[in-house]
């Protein structure tokens, strides 16, 4: 998985919550002006384009180097935050932290997440009840991807130390509002007939990549769950693309030479 993709309706705004507070890099090579950010975070992103507000229906999950930083950090812009939605919460071994705009962030410190120490290692979805084995079929059967489900969830294995989950709830989901995740996947043209066969398929974005938003049951063909994935083969030009990250202790107050960068 690389990038989680909400859009937002203010730019500066969402620069700083994403870099001043969470300590995530805006990538320095591909910029869109004000039409659109892209945040590094390790080997992963954030696509932020600017249109009115998308909230993902669960959570994100992070890995940040130091907790103690983060929390700082969060503290140090809650002021200029203090008329949005943000929020944060400090557990034991995580910061439950909330966007401006509602998205749900929850940022963990190293070694939770194997020798991760900076990225995203899972997304998590609220789905309806009685949807977590379709769910785990259709990721088996049609995408070619590792599933289980048990107990109401389901966890898709979709890359190096990283899962997509879907976690029943009784709730209220709210109505799908277009955001979006990317992926890249070994086989390419499996996935796609499958999905083609079914009508699934909703753009040929190029010879590269393409898009589908429903998530059916391949035993009994009922619509499941909305979320938009752009599905990218391995030939793709950005695929393992390095990204540029900053250390985000590095200050003019405290500046020290040779620790710009963040070396995992």
């Amino acid at each position: 998985m690389e990038h989680v993709n909400v859009t937002v309706p203010d730019q500066p705004l969402a620069t700083l919550f994403y870099v001043n507070a969470l300590g995530f890099t805006r990538d320095p090579y591909v910029d869109f002006g004000r039409a659109n950010i892209w945040i590094n975070v390790g080997e992963q992103q954030f696509h932020l384009p600017t249109r009115s507000p998308q909230v993902l229906r669960g959570h994100v999950g992070v890995v940040v180097p130091d907790l103690n930083g983060l929390a700082q950090r969060l503290e140090s812009v809650a002021r200029q935050l203090e008329d949005t939605r943000f929020s944060y919460r400090i557990l034991k071994h995580r910061i439950d932290v909330s966007c401006p705009w509602g998205n749900r962030i929850r940022c963990y410190g190293p070694g939770q997440f194997g020798t991760m120490k900076l990225g995203i290692p899972y997304v998590e979805l609220d789905v309806p009840t009685g949807t977590s084995q379709g769910i785990a079929r259709f990721y088996n059967e049609i995408l070619q991807a590792p599933a289980t489900a048990a107990d109401g969830r389901c966890t898709v294995a979709i890359g190096r130390g990283q899962t997509l989950r879907f976690g029943e709830t009784r709730r209220a989901i709210p109505e799908y509002d277009g955001h979006h995740i990317a992926i890249y996947v070994t086989n390419f043209s499996g996935p796609h007939a499958a999905l083609e066969r079914r009508g699934l398929i909703t753009e040929e974005s190029d010879a590269h990549q393409y898009r589908f938003t429903t998530l059916v049951d391949p035993k009994s063909g009922k619509s499941l769950f909305e979320l938009e994935h752009e599905v990218r083969s391995l030939f793709h030009p950005m695929y393992a693309r390095p990204l540029t990250n900053r250390n985000p202790d590095q200050s003019f107050s405290t500046y020290v030479k040779g620790r710009d960068a963040f070396v995992p």
